[in-house]
């Protein structure tokens, strides 16, 4: 057998933190390194423990300064000197680099440092567009993936995209080495599963993710106040706490851990997710293994093709977008047995699509490739 390959690994944060991309980091690294494919080395910020020591997987928790997202909700670390300079070496030292999305100061580091030495670089881009707001904000973005994006991913050896709509995004205009490829994440059907029995009558609205702008927050808000005969439940964290909404009939949970979340996706009548600029969502994935449909803006549900007639979908922007959000969500809990007819369905289509034996399998013929 040969021998692994030596795989650096760069996230902007450890999956304590609680974002998807962290969690997609954690099982495709602890898949290729219990599959002896990859010997992995991860470096990430360390505002969060890192996830226990694992053979074939170490972890470098990088010291950090983290005010952007502390003050402003915008996840964008600065590492220190002394960590950048060791994530360097590591590089040099390593077979090949993986970084989750591009734009993050550590992953642009890393990439340069890889180029230099010649290193093979692989890029999971999750994220594209992001219409946030502010547009001084938009803007810089949309320059950014213009510029840096155009370089780092046109630069890489292999990009791989989580959504149809993200690799839609930066194929408008970057020049790949190789044909971009289209790997969905995977889910865990074994722990992500419908419930037996019967539910409660009380019709019941999840949200799952971080409290910040990008992920509908302020819709929510509106939409909780017009619907008060639904209870509603928030399990997340960031600067927008919906606790704060003081709504009798929101419940605010922390983060939580994924068995924790499984009976919060079985319970739940509908996943509200009126996100932008995400690609697909791994919350998504998590609760139609569950069995419960999703409600997510039109983008997002353009990301997975093949599971138009199981996601259900709104545009987000508009000025009328809060109308309409709230009439879809009205008529649907007023015909709850068309909810309970798609949960069958959608369990099954997330049985029958979403793997992450079939998603690890793709990084491991890769890292295959660029192992000496």
């Amino acid at each position: 057998m040969s021998n692994p390959c030596r795989v650096v690994l760069v996230t902007h944060y450890f999956p304590g933190h609680g974002g998807g991309v962290e969690s997609v980091a954690w099982e495709l690294a602890s898949r290729l390194a219990a599959s002896g494919a990859a010997e992995i080395t991860w470096f990430s910020s360390d505002t969060e423990s890192p996830p226990p020591l694992l053979p074939g997987l170490s972890c470098v928790p990088v010291k950090c300064w983290n005010v952007m997202e502390r003050r402003f909700g915008f996840p964008y670390p600065l590492w220190s000197l002394a960590g950048l300079l060791k994530l360097v070496r590591s590089v040099r030292a390593s077979d090949a680099i993986h970084l989750h999305d591009y734009l993050y100061l550590p992953n642009l580091v890393a990439w340069m440092a890889a180029r230099l030495s010649h290193r093979p670089v692989i890029v999971t881009q999750h994220i594209g567009a992001i219409p946030y707001r502010n547009p001084a904000l938009r803007s810089a973005l949309a320059l950014a993936n213009r510029l840096l994006g155009r370089l780092v991913l046109g630069g890489s050896t292999q990009v791989v995209f989580i959504s149809e709509t993200v690799r839609r995004y930066f194929g408008s205009f970057v020049r790949f080495r190789s044909p971009p490829a289209l790997v969905p994440n995977g889910v865990d059907t074994e722990r992500f599963v419908p419930a037996e029995g019967d539910r409660g009558s009380e019709p019941l609205l999840l949200f799952v993710g971080r409290f910040v702008e990008k992920k509908g927050l302020h819709l929510l808000r509106r939409l909780a106040q017009r619907l008060p005969q639904a209870r509603w439940i928030f399990a997340g964290w960031g600067a927008i706490d919906p606790a704060g909404w003081k709504l009798a009939n929101v419940a605010v949970h922390g983060k939580l851990e994924q068995e924790a979340l499984v009976p919060l996706y079985q319970a739940a009548d509908l996943l509200v997710l009126p996100s932008v600029g995400e690609g697909f969502p791994l919350v998504i994935q998590e609760a139609m293994a569950c069995g419960t449909p999703a409600l997510v803006g039109d983008e997002t549900a353009a990301a997975c093709p093949g599971a138009e007639a199981l996601i259900l979908h709104e545009p987000v922007q508009g000025d009328d977008e809060e109308d309409r959000w709230s009439a879809r969500l009205q008529a649907l809990l007023a015909s709850p047995e068309a909810l309970s007819e798609l949960r069958p369905r959608v369990a099954a289509f997330a049985r029958a699509h979403w793997s992450w034996t079939h998603c690890t399998q793709y990084y491991a013929r890769f890292f295959a490739a660029c192992a000496h």
